[in-house]
């Protein structure tokens, strides 16, 4: 089972174009695109979330007993 040449990958890719249409395989690459998108920002933006020490402020207060 060597690899395929270029006219096997076309008879598939003619048949998935069959038999889902190009208007589904287009709206498939959308959305597909569309998650990636969101998982690279998802992950940038875990990177700049991490909290740092020199920002951070102290509150300072009193603590009042109930009566």
């Amino acid at each position: 089972m060597g690899s395929f040449s270029i006219w096997h990958w076309l008879i598939v890719l003619l048949v998935v174009v069959l038999v889902f249409g190009t208007k589904k395989l287009r709206s498939l690459g959308s959305d597909l695109g569309g998650a990636v998108k969101g998982f690279k920002e998802g992950m940038s933006e875990g990177d700049s979330k991490q909290p740092s020490q020199e920002s951070g402020r102290v509150i300072e207060g009193e603590v009042k007993p109930k009566e």
